[in-house]
C-alpha cells in the first residue's frame, strides 16, 4: 500500500551566525530526508536574516527558510524529530496546508453561481 502524501510547508530559523555552507548543509538534510522517506520537497524559499521581534534562545536575529513539500505523515513526524535535536536550529514549525490552498481541491465545482440562485426582487 503505498503512503499517502500530504502538502506541508517547513518553517526552519537557523541561527544567524551560521555560515552560508552550514545553512546549505541543514537543507540539504531537510530535503534528503524527505525524499528518502517517500516525499517529494518542492520549492525553498531562503528569507535570509531577519530581527526576531523578542529574543530566542538568547539570540536577536535568525536565518529563516521555508520550504515546501509534499510527504507522508511518518516522515513529517521524523522530520519534526530531526529538526527539534538540531543545535544550530532556533525554532522551526511544520504545518499541513489544507487541500484547497495546495491545489487539490477535493469538492466539486458549483453548477451555477450563487448570484444566480437569488430572486430578482426589483419590485416590479
Amino acid at each position: 500500500m503505498a503512503a499517502t502524501l500530504r502538502p506541508y510547508e517547513v518553517m526552519v530559523i537557523f541561527e544567524a551566525s551560521l555560515e552560508e555552507d552550514d545553512i546549505r548543509a541543514g537543507i540539504d538534510r531537510i530535503t534528503e530526508l524527505i525524499t528518502s522517506k517517500g516525499g517529494n520537497p518542492g520549492r525553498v524559499d531562503r528569507w535570509g536574516k531577519r530581527r526576531f521581534a523578542y529574543e530566542l534562545k538568547h539570540r536577536t536575529e535568525g536565518y529563516y527558510v521555508l520550504i515546501e513539500a509534499s510527504a507522508p505523515p511518518e516522515a513529517v513526524a521524523d522530520l519534526d524529530r530531526m529538526l527539534h535535536l538540531q543545535d544550530h536550529v532556533i525554532r522551526h514549525k511544520v504545518v499541513r496546508l489544507p487541500d484547497v490552498v495546495a491545489g487539490k481541491s477535493r469538492l466539486a465545482p458549483a453548477a451555477e453561481p450563487v448570484a444566480a440562485a437569488v430572486p430578482d426582487t426589483n419590485g416590479a
